[in-house]
Formats: structure tokens, sequence, C-alpha cells
């Protein structure tokens, strides 16, 4: 494989918010309600409103989850990592070709909007006939594609323009409108036969809600995601479920139910009678209004096709990247940063989609498939709250856990009852269709199996044996022929930047994949400098000639143990501090990495110890020759030094190397009570044939002597916080002042309390 680029952070909160109000408030406001008025009359807001809440309890989900795993996909990677690849492949499919659908659904209301506009006749394609609407919606697709083609940053800032003007266009129609109202309009609240159509109306115009979610789906490249994604996906769903119910109840009490009912451009006429009564200088400002009106539905279809376009594209991406669909749809545009292939292929099937669907089959075929992810969620999130994975760290919870995920689930997949037969029949193969593309093609590919299934098979004694023996069944046949709840897929992170340490630092990770049966990701992060755009730095020559030459001495290095290799390039105006995002980004269970002075005594920097828990296993070395001949390995028995065995383990089994456990008197302990527990720390630790030596001296000079027979120092990290080192010094930078040999600093992951961080905990190791 070669090396992986990764999207650049470039959305801020007003685009992400801009991207979930854009996809949702065009067919809401400017094309369903004429379908929702013709059968519920004045009820049609009601609809709007169930359907808004509805949206909100799956919305506090893909926070809480967006903000724990912020990556490219949104709901379809939660789905696979919490449920595993098989539903990951069926929310996969599910919420691709729902938003193509309506993706195709938005742009053929563009269409109409932009016909109400010019008056452009059919089209003959020989036995076809294309209607006006879907002629300009086919042009609108190509135009959006396009744009989507050429990055993240455009489409956001292209959002942004789009939502601030519809809602200033909306806010006067508005204005206008309640000038105008009259509650008698609203009379009969519920006319005869409607209420039994609330339920299917509201899961007919529940397309309109498909924007929050795919918030998530760019939330890896949206800035400060832990803040900005809860944000702007609750705030979305809450701005537009207001917008609904207030604009419909204001466009019903103004003009008559007749006209808007059936009518798929109802408020561009709405607007022309409304306007129409007022004049300046004895002109009629009928059509100011409905060309105001008329800009608002070119801009609404327009935005919500223009959102979905570049959230389709990503989860394509995002499945491509886990394997379920061929990884060839990973590669990122030399020049425009985003995933090119991704995007035209969907263009593709919003085009199809475009000249063989009808507007009541597209947006129903979107709300399905899209209630069947969002139930699908819910669930996962059940999953990761009661599973409680080591990386599972959300910076937002759903408040009332578990009442809001079940109700969520329910909420969905009950909605869907109320759909047309022939669509949920048709929704219906597309799950079969994606269970048998699972088990076909994808399942001898994928390599995780799903928080889920790891957690029923560590329970399998407990567990009913039809749930262990289904579990097991469905697993990827990577995670079925390797041990353990991660099939085997150990990762090991090296983060590059220096040639001269390569081949150092590939050695200690090569050893540790190998012994593992893991994987080596090899990354070069190259920091840009702030003044240059990270899309410009992409298309330099010379950084990808460099990158290229660094990852393949690596990846030549890695091969000699025999363990796959992966190769990735990371552009970041940082450079230590996107070591975590890019460990967070690969899955990485454990991170060898160079030490260097920046690193304060730990693997985290002076603002990264107060804000975040490691995300994985850390390893530093120090020094340019990795010799781990002769290891001595201090240890006063706490988790950090743990680590430490566990590595002196694995090199001890790879390089035969002699081991010394070294344990310095402390306090009030004895001789003959170090020696008990060091003997019996060694034997839990698998390290019962090393050398044991107790040292009644201070710790740095017990360490000092016992090193200078050593090739290689392996120590915890101190666990003193951030204000002890600065007031008193760090234990492990005293020792590393004085030793000759080369240093490896082990810090596992673990979370701290902010008193912990701020002063460390009482023991040191």
């Amino acid at each position: 494989m070669s090396a992986d680029e990764e999207l650049a952070k470039d959305l801020g909160l007003l685009s992400a918010i801009a991207i979930g109000i854009g996809t949702m408030i065009g067919a809401g406001i400017f094309v369903l309600p004429g379908t929702a008025v013709a059968r519920t009359g004045p009820l049609a807001a009601l609809t709007f409103v169930i359907g808004g809440v509805t949206a909100l309890f799956t919305a506090l989900s893909a926070s809480e989850l967006g903000t724990a795993m912020p990556k490219s996909g949104g709901a379809y990677f939660y789905i696979n990592r919490a449920l595993g690849p098989l539903f990951g492949s069926i929310s996969g499919w599910a919420n691709w070709l729902g938003l193509a659908f309506a993706s195709a659904f938005y742009m053929y209301g563009f269409g109409e909007y932009v016909n109400q506009l010019v008056g452009a006749p059919a089209l003959a394609l020989g036995p076809m006939t294309i209607s006006a609407a879907q002629a300009i919606g086919l042009v609108g697709a190509a135009l959006f594609i396009a744009i989507n083609y050429m990055g993240a940053k455009e489409t956001g800032g292209l959002q942004i323009g789009i939502v601030l003007t519809l809602l200033a266009i909306l806010g006067v129609f508005t204005i206008v409108g309640l000038l105008n109202a009259d509650l008698d309009s609203l009379r009969p609240l519920a006319p005869a036969g409607t209420t039994g159509e609330v339920l299917p109306v509201t899961a007919i115009v529940f397309v309109s809600y498909l924007g929050f979610v795919q918030i998530t789906s760019v939330a890896e490249e949206i800035k400060n995601p832990g803040r900005n994604l809860p944000l702007a996906v609750i705030g979305s769903v809450v701005i537009v479920t207001v917008v609904y119910a207030l604009f419909l109840l204001v466009l019903l009490a103004a003009v008559p139910n007749e006209l808007v009912a059936n009518n798929d451009t109802a408020v561009v006429e709405a607007a022309e009678l409304l306007f129409g009564q007022y004049s300046v200088f004895g002109f009629s400002l009928g059509a100011l209004g409905w060309g105001l009106l008329l800009l608002g539905g070119l801009l609404a279809t327009a935005s919500s096709a223009n959102a979905s376009i570049l959230s389709s594209s990503r989860i394509n991406f995002a499945m491509g990247r886990e394997r379920i669909i061929s990884p060839s749809v990973n590669e990122i545009h030399s020049r425009f940063g985003t995933p090119y292939k991704s995007i035209l292929i969907t263009g593709a099937l919003i085009i199809g989609f475009l000249l063989f669907g009808n507007l009541e089959i597209l947006s129903t075929a979107g709300s399905v498939l899209h209630l069947i992810v969002y139930g699908l969620l819910n669930i996962a999130l059940i999953v990761m709250r009661e599973a409680e994975p080591a990386d599972y760290d959300p910076d937002f919870e759903v408040p009332l856990y578990p009442f809001v995920p079940i109700i969520g689930t329910i909420s969905s997949f009950a909605l869907i009852a109320y759909i047309e037969p022939f669509v949920i029949l048709l929704s219906a193969a597309l799950v079969v269709f994606a269970g048998v593309w699972y088990l076909l093609y994808a399942r001898q590919r994928v390599e995780s199996a799903g928080v889920f299934a790891g957690w029923i098979l560590d329970r399998s004694e407990e567990m009913p044996d039809a749930a262990v023996a289904a579990a097991d069944s469905v697993r990827p046949d990577a995670a079925k022929a390797a041990t353990g709840t991660n099939g085997g897929d150990f990762r090991v992170m090296v983060p590059l930047s220096n040639p001269r340490t390569e081949k150092e630092l590939i050695t200690l990770a090569g050893a540790i994949a190998k012994q593992r049966d893991g994987t080596v990701h090899a990354v070069h992060i190259v920091q840009v400098p702030d003044q240059t755009p990270l899309e410009h730095a992409e298309g330099s020559g010379q950084i990808d000639a460099e990158s290229q030459k660094l990852l393949e001495k690596a990846r030549a290095d890695v091969e000699t143990f025999g363990v796959p290799v992966e190769t990735h390039t990371v552009l970041s105006h940082r450079s230590f501090e996107e070591v975590f995002d890019a460990a967070r980004t690969f899955d990485a269970d454990q991170v060898v990495m160079g030490w260097g002075p920046t690193s304060h005594g730990r693997a985290e920097s002076r603002i990264d110890e107060l804000t975040h828990d490691l995300p994985c296993d850390f390893l530093m070395l120090k020094g340019r020759e990795f010799d781990p001949s002769r290891i001595l390995l201090p240890t006063a028995g706490g988790p950090d030094s743990v680590l430490g065995a566990d590595v002196v383990r694995l090199l001890r089994d790879e390089f035969d190397s002699s081991v010394t456990l070294l344990h310095a008197l402390s306090g009030d302990e004895s001789r003959a009570e170090a020696e008990q527990f060091l003997e019996e720390w060694a034997d839990e630790n698998g390290l019962g044939d090393a050398e044991l030596i107790v040292d009644d001296r201070d710790v740095d000079t017990a360490i000092g002597d016992a090193a200078t027979d050593a090739t290689l120092l392996v120590i915890g990290a101190t666990e003193r916080g951030l204000l002890s080192r600065v007031v008193r010094g760090s234990l492990v930078l005293d020792v590393l002042d004085d030793v000759e040999c080369s240093v490896l600093l082990a810090e596992t992951a673990h979370e701290r309390t902010l008193r912990e961080r701020l002063f460390g905990l009482e023991k040191e190791e």
C-alpha cells in the first residue's frame, strides 16, 4: 500500500452548522409542504415538529459518538466500530445510497424552481422523456459535483453564504406573512381524515432532517470537533425545527391552504400574493416577493444537494478506508486534497437516480435508508457505553442515558412502517445486498471485528451459546485467524521525521509488531509553516519526494521482520501535537517515537497534559543506537513499569536479551520486603528468569550505577504531574542526564483526574 494522505481540518463551527442547516432546510420549506398540507392540512406543521423531535434523539447520540470518534464517514464509522463490519456494511451502503437518493431529490426540486423561472421544455432521449426539472437538475448536479471535487474549504464557504442568504429571505417572508396572518385560516386545525395521516406524512418529510448526522461525516475535517461538532449537530436540528414550524404556520395563516396543497413551488406563489399587496412608488412588490422566494428555493435545494454530495462522498471514502469497498477510492487528489474518486462515484449515482426516479420515490427512499442508519446509530451508542472500550472517551455525553438512545432507536424504526410498501421492499433489498456484500467480498478484507463481537466473545462462558455462535460466525476472516478481541490487529504507529533515527525506531516497532502478530504504521508528519495553506503544501514535489524516500526506507526496514506495514503522510501546521491526532486516526495500540527535549519528561506537551489523556500506550526512545542485548528495567510496581515489563519481555523473546530488574528501597521498606516484592513482581510479569537487584541507595544513584553495564534502560514514565515536575524537577530527566546507554520511556494509556494532572499521583514508579 502506498502512503496515504490525511484530510485537512478546514471546517469551522459556522461551516459545520451551515452544512447541517443547508442540507435540511431545502426540502422542508420549498418542496414538501405541498404534499404535507394536502394530506394533513394545518397539522403539516406538527409533522415537521415530530420529525425534528425524532431527529433530536439521534442528534444527541451522534454528538457523543462524534466527539469520541471524529472520523470521516460519521454514522457509518460509528456503527462499523461498535456493531462490527456486517452492520457497518449495511449502514455504509444505506447511508451512502440514501444520501445519493436525497441529493437527486434535492436537485429535482432545484430543477422545479429553475423551470419556474425559465420555463424550459421537456427533452426526449430516444424512448425516454426527461422532464424540464430533471434536465435542469442534471446540470445542477454536475455543477455541485465539480464544486465538491475542488475541496471542502470551498464547499464550507459556499454553504455559509447560501445559508445566511436563505435565512434572510425566509425572515423577510415570515415578517410579511405575520403582517397578513389570519388564525381562522388554521381552522379546522385537524380537518376530517387528517389525524391518521400525521405519522405517514412525518415519515415522508423526514428526508428534511438528514443534514444533522451528515455533519459527523466530515468530522475529520472539523476544527476542534470536541466543542464544535455537538454545537453544530444539535444546534442545526433545533434551528431548523423552529424555522420549519414557524414558517409553515405563518404560510398557512397568511394564504389559503388550497394554494399550498399539492404545489411543489407553493411558497413562490404565496410570496407573490403576499408581497403583491404592497407597492413602492406605484410599483407592486409582487414580483419582488416572487423573485426573492424563487431565489430562496433555488438556494435551499442547491445547498441541500451540495451538502449531501459532500457528506455522501466522505462515507464512500470511509468505507474504502475500512475495506468494506475497494481501498482504491481512498486516493486523495494531489491538488485539491479531496477523495475525488468517491465524489465521482457518488455523482454518477445521483445522475442515475435523477434519470429514473420521481420526487416521491427519491424522498421516501432517502428517508427509509436513513431511518435504518439512525436506529443502528442509537444502538451503537448503547454498545459503546456498555462495552466501555478503552479508547472511548467522548467530550460530550448524552443526557438521560439510556432513555435517549432507546427512544431514538424505537422512533427511527417505527417511522419506517408508515412509508409506502414498495420503498420499504426496495430498502429491504438493499439491506440484504449489503449483508451479502459483506459475506462474499468485505469479510475477507476487513480486519476489525467490532466492539460488540469482542464484548460477547470475551464473555463467551456467560453468554448464550446462540449469541456466541452468531458473533463468531460473522467475524472477519482476519479476526477469526487471530486471538483476542482486536482480531490480532495490534497496531504500532511510528511517527517519523528524521532519517538518521528512522532505523532505530522501526527496528523497535517491527520487533513489537512481530511478537504481537501486528501491523506497523509508519507516519511521516510534515510540519507546514502557518503561513502556507495545507492544500498548497500538498502539491509540493519536494515534500512528496522526501516523504516517499523516508517511508520507503521505513517499509524496507519493517519488512525484514516479516510483518505488514502501512505508510502514511500527514500534513499539519503542528508537529508534536499532531502525533496524538494521528494515533487516534490510525487506531494505534502503541506509539513508538523518538524522545526529544520538548517532551518535558512525558509523551504529552504541557498543554496536552492538562487537556488530554494519552490515546494509547507510548514508547519513547532516547539515543540513536538501539541495542537490546542487555536490558535494565527499574520498577516500583506502577502501571507504567508493567508496560515496560511487557515490552522487555517482547524484546527478550525477539533478540534473546539478558534482563536485569532493579528495585530501590523506599521509605521504611526493609531489604527482605524489597526482595520478596521484586521476586513476586518478576514472576507476575513473565520475567522470572531475569537477574534481580535490590539497592538501598537513592533511586537516581541506583539506576545510574546499574545502567553502566546495560545497553538499554527501560523505565516507566514518572507519575509526577505538571506542577510537580516544574517545581521539583523530574526523576526521569535526572536519570537521563546520567546514563550513557539508550533509554526507552514507557507510559501506558490511562485517565487522570484534573488533580492528578496538576499534582501527580501519590506513588512514583
